[in-house]
């Protein structure tokens, strides 16, 4: 380089590792935890029999996390028939790079199937996840080595949650959160390397309810967002402190989907007949008070998304299938029954309905209708299709139980 002037090499490699950055998913529904994948220039529309397959992996065994990309990998988890869990890693060809076991999984409990839950969260050069039995595992990214394990539920004295540990843990600079559910330490903050409690949430002893907390910044301030069993919390990521809770209970205490949040208000919604609510916070003063609550959309674990002022996810109860509400008011603008219950995601303007009977829909957010483009069924893999998929660098990944997908979306 002279003069100030770039060479077009180095101009062409900047890009290049721009683009990778900008591809990268390393955690649970997207980069913020929303269901919003930020790519572009994908697919509008999928040819017949869905989009090109790349590559399908099989041998994972049983699990429902989904896939996470980092720095040109890909890492699943999954459980053999010993209960014993793995970290895989894949390149993005689908070639595999390593598998480490890290302790033993969860078996089936109650209605909860059995395998691995928690989607592992990418950051640097380390991989982090919590097992299905409260273990924090720290993994060396490249290597695949684990570096370090902390039993959660016995340094923070904490129970079993009901149907095991799901959450996908939030990486927060220095800091790795975690949903205990102990007396004083509904949520703690370890150092991410050496495993230091750097806080926990005193006077905050609710048990956990599965979901993956999302870090949002509200009017200049940011919070921890996440759901534990009988309610939304906000929780100030510096120091730990309970900023204000909300209650809404879950009659099973599980309540997976991550909260949404926008222009000072935050959306929650539960299964099992619960229902959604809405939340305005105050502008000034710490605290939230509910604006309105509705009964059409109960998601029990399929995930919400934000797109142009209306939600959009799927019901629990009754047959109703999709759902759309407008953000403001909560009115239900309509709901496609044909599409039964499923993950929802969005990607460059779109939705992804994955059905829980292998379907995969891409439709057009509409508020006046449901607006089907294509769809295609998901053949391989075993057992529930709940895995919630992931879109990163022009791919999109199914998780479907031993197998793991790889499907061609760029335009």
């Amino acid at each position: 380089m002279r003069n100030g002037v770039a060479s077009p090499m180095l101009v062409a490699v900047v890009a290049l590792a721009v683009a990778a950055q900008g591809a990268d998913c390393p955690r649970f529904r997207g980069p913020a935890g929303d269901g919003v994948f930020p790519e572009t220039g994908l697919l509008k529309k999928w040819p017949e029999g869905g989009p090109k397959l790349a590559w399908t992996v099989k041998g994972l065994g049983q699990g429902y996390s989904s896939a996470t990309v980092a720095n040109g990998t890909i890492y699943v988890t999954g459980m053999d028939e010993q209960k014993q869990g793995y970290l895989f890693a894949f390149g993005l060809d689908g070639a595999p790079k390593w598998k480490v076991a890290y302790g033993p999984e969860l078996d089936k409990r109650g209605p909860a199937a059995a395998g691995t839950r928690a989607t592992p969260t990418a950051d640097g050069d380390k991989v982090y996840l919590v097992t299905g039995l409260g273990k924090l595992v720290t993994f060396d990214a490249a290597k695949g080595q684990v570096l370090k394990t902390v039993d959660l539920l016995e340094q923070f004295k904490a129970g079993q949650a009901k149907f095991g540990f799901a959450e996908s843990v939030l990486v927060d600079g220095q800091k790795v959160v975690c949903t205990v559910g102990g007396p004083d330490a509904s949520l703690v903050a370890l150092d991410k390397n050496t495993g230091e409690v750097l806080w926990q949430t005193k006077g905050l002893s609710q048990g956990p309810g599965c979901c993956s907390a999302r870090l949002v910044n509200h009017n200049g301030r940011q919070l921890i967002l996440t759901m534990l069993a009988q309610g939304v919390v906000a929780v100030d990521p510096g120091t730990g402190e309970v900023v204000w809770q909300h209650e809404y209970p879950h009659r099973a205490g599980v309540q997976p989907n991550p909260p949404l949040y926008d222009g000072g208000m935050v959306f929650i919604s539960s299964g099992m007949g619960t229902g959604s609510a809405m939340l305005s916070l105050a502008e000034s003063s710490p605290s939230a008070a509910p604006k309105w609550a509705e009964k059409t959309l109960d998601c029990q674990m399929q995930g919400m998304v934000l797109i142009d002022g209306y939600i959009y996810s799927t019901a629990q109860s009754g047959n109703k299938g999709l759902v759309c509400l407008e953000w403001k008011t909560g009115k239900a603008m309509w709901n496609a029954p044909a599409v039964k219950q499923g993950v929802v995601i969005a990607a460059d303007g779109m939705l992804y309905v994955y059905g829980q009977d292998g379907t995969m829909y891409l439709a057009k957010p509409n508020p006046a209708a449901f607006e089907p483009v294509s769809q295609f069924a998901i053949t391989e893999g075993t057992n529930e299709h709940w895995a919630h998929p992931t879109i990163a660098g022009g791919r999109l990944y199914v998780r479907h139980g031993d197998a793991l997908i790889a499907y061609d979306i760029k335009d």
